[in-house]
């Protein structure tokens, strides 16, 4: 179950008359408007929520955040947060991936309450101030060793798979390349069996051509003479 807004409102608006909040577990309030850095209506009572997308909503910091143990993945691209994060660690104790784009992140500094998270694999900081500093990937990567990806790469500039993490590709392609060998296979019996076929087809045409029936049991002695005759005539025909 999840949720989502498309025009600035107050949250509450949209969800006042939603029961159930616990079982929702994605909610996407893109370009709601926040009241002095909350929004109305996101609270603790989200007890199952894994992603929340905060996304251009007016944000200048984390510290009205509820607090949400199973959240895992955050959007708080194009807010204007500038430090501040050390409220991350104690509300959302299970992020693995953190969006910080488009923020007022200018120093190292500011990242260093992100220690704490010690689950959090993959961080977002593009279009901050932070990524023009000299040696950036390599302080950031020194300050928090336990992500693996910064800016969607990770420390020897690989770029990350899908969002789920999971990459199933030597799987399909060993399964392609048996498919294929079958395929194969089935083609060159079924070769076997066209040529097969051919060379009885041009046998019976033969016989026919001699005027030979298969069903007659002194056929052999007939053939046998015609093509002795044929023989004959051949070098004949060559002259």
């Amino acid at each position: 179950m999840g949720y989502s807004s498309r025009r600035p409102r107050r949250a509450n608006e949209e969800w006042e008359n939603i029961a159930c909040v616990d079982t929702v577990r994605e909610l996407v309030l893109d370009n709601c408007s926040s009241n002095e850095g909350k929004i109305e209506g996101l609270t603790e009572e989200f007890v199952n929520l894994e992603f929340l997308s905060l996304i251009n909503v007016g944000l200048i910091s984390v510290t009205n955040l509820p607090r949400l143990e199973k959240l895992k993945k955050l959007e708080l691209s194009d807010n204007r947060i500038s430090g501040g994060l050390d409220v991350l660690a104690e509300k959302l104790p299970n992020l693995t991936h953190l969006n910080l784009s488009g923020n007022k992140l200018k120093d190292i500094s500011t990242l260093e309450p992100l220690k704490k998270l010690d689950s959090l694999k993959s961080l977002n900081l593009f279009n901050c101030e932070v990524t023009n500093l000299n040696d950036y990937r390599e302080s950031v990567f020194k300050l928090l060793p336990q992500l693996t990806y910064l800016d969607g790469y990770d420390v020897e500039d690989r770029e990350a798979p899908d969002s789920d993490g999971e990459v199933n590709g030597d799987d399909d392609e060993e399964g392609n390349e048996d498919g294929k060998e079958h395929f194969d296979e089935e083609d060159g019996d079924e070769e076997e069996g066209v040529v097969g076929e051919e060379d009885e087809v041009s046998g019976d045409k033969e016989e026919e051509d001699l005027g030979i029936d298969d069903d007659d049991e002194d056929n052999d002695e007939d053939v046998k003479a015609v093509q002795g005759e044929k023989r004959k005539r051949e070098p004949d025909d060559d002259d």
